[in-house]
């Protein structure tokens, strides 16, 4: 199968082009200027120019390929609404424009946006009511979903981690640690994200594009239940950096924009993921890759 993937020189879309062409597919990667077409070549990959908001760039990569996978996200969480409806009209784009194929679409989102406080299956569909902006992704796929495009989604935790995870949550809590001189968890600590390694995700979305099932969601968990002030006391310790519990009222000072995101209690299944797909996580958890020192070198 040849491949369109957007965000195919990112962290996680990077690793989901090494697992396709080891698979033995083709692939064609989105990449938005000469760094970025350079590591497409050094992977094997075929160079397709364009970014997430030409969007004629979108539709003739998703012409071209039997498949497509969107990895791609604009990390600029200072303005996370306005990269939330970039990210819309590229899945409303990419689906439209496959519309009457049969070609397999793979979106991504994310555990959080399904039911903060209770346990996320994959049979869950989000509160619409909620005001996350990340909750426009999903609702562009049911909307593809109704037209009977093959469109499915693959959940990613909060922490997608190992080697190479330089923008996302557990740097920017590491960030932030280094800022304010300590390592913080607001109250007890005891709310709750999900990890998942990045070559364990990139496997299932080989495994989601290949079985491809239309309106189905699967999650990218590998641990369902990790507590911030576990990851906290995780960052806290090689640092050097005292670990510290927080008030409600203090973490928009400590955390900044980001105190949303240290708030959310999102745990979530990824047992039905495993019995669908056949998927099973087998590389380091979050805790690991954090002890093993690979975020502070």
């Amino acid at each position: 199968m040849k491949v369109f993937v957007t965000g195919a020189t990112g962290f996680v879309g990077s690793a989901v082009v090494r697992e396709l062409i080891n698979a033995g597919h083709e692939v064609l990667g989105l990449a938005r200027n000469e760094t970025a077409e350079k590591a497409l070549v050094l992977a094997g990959a075929e160079v397709h120019k364009g970014d997430l908001e030409d969007l004629q760039s979108l539709r003739e990569g998703a012409r071209l390929a039997d498949g497509i996978i969107h990895t791609g996200f604009i990390h600029d969480f200072s303005r996370f609404a306005a990269v939330c409806e970039i990210d819309r009209l590229a899945i409303e784009t990419i689906g439209n424009s496959i519309a009457g194929t049969d070609k397999p679409f793979i979106v991504t989102s994310g555990t959080l946006v399904v039911n903060p406080g209770i346990l996320a299956t994959e049979d869950m569909l989000p509160n619409y009511n909620g005001t996350n902006p990340r909750l426009a992704s999903e609702k562009a796929v049911d909307a593809l979903a109704s037209q009977n495009i093959r469109v499915s989604v693959v959940r990613l935790s909060p922490s997608v981690h190992g080697e190479g995870d330089h923008q996302g949550f557990v740097p920017i809590l590491i960030d932030i640690a280094r800022k304010t001189g300590s390592s913080a968890y607001i109250g007890g600590g005891e709310n709750r994200w999900t990890g998942v390694h990045r070559l364990d995700a990139a496997k299932l979305y080989r495994l989601a594009l290949e079985q491809a099932m239309p309106g189905a969601r699967f999650h990218g968990v590998a641990e369902e239940s990790i507590t911030l002030k576990e990851i906290a006391e995780a960052i806290g310790e090689p640092l050097g950096l005292p670990v510290v519990s927080i008030s409600k009222n203090e973490a928009a000072a400590h955390f900044g924009w980001f105190e949303h995101f240290v708030s959310i209690d999102g745990p979530a299944s990824g047992r039905l993921t495993r019995e669908r797909l056949n998927w099973e996580p087998e590389y380091s958890s979050l805790i690991q890759d954090l002890e093993h020192g690979i975020y502070f070198k």
